[in-house]
């Protein structure tokens, strides 16, 4: 897989893997607070979108491919993410020629206990 780009170089974003699929860890930093105590939900919403490209460019095979262009990001938070390492991964649930889609999960320390969920619309721009 490509390098992360620069957005998840900024929140700190690392690749991991589990299972032979990607998972990026975001690690607690006093720059992505929101509220006193908790994680800004613009970092959460970052994590997912990264997370659902990172699922796509493993479903392509690596970094040779498509530009990947947002078409649509529906992030539900379910509980407030605290000052802790955060990690998140998905999966592509349909992969066409110009669409695919995506679903992602954010989590803590328990991944039953889900602090937000995305579904992900992108484009696959082939040139």
């Amino acid at each position: 897989m490509a390098e992360l780009p620069p957005y998840a170089k900024l929140l700190g974003v690392r690749l991991d893997h589990e299972h032979g699929q990607p998972l990026l860890v975001l690690p607690h930093a006093s720059h992505l607070i929101g509220r006193p105590g908790f994680m800004h939900g613009g970092a959460i919403a970052g994590l997912l979108e990264l997370a659902g490209f990172a699922a796509i460019r493993h479903a392509l095979g690596g970094s040779d491919g498509p530009r990947i262009k947002p078409i649509n990001v529906t992030v539900d938070y379910m509980r407030g993410g605290r000052l802790i390492e955060t990690r998140a991964a998905a999966r592509v649930t349909r992969l066409g020629r110009r669409v695919a889609n995506v679903e992602a999960e954010a989590w803590q320390e328990d991944r039953g206990k889900l602090i937000a969920t995305a579904k992900l619309n992108l484009m696959l721009d082939r040139g």
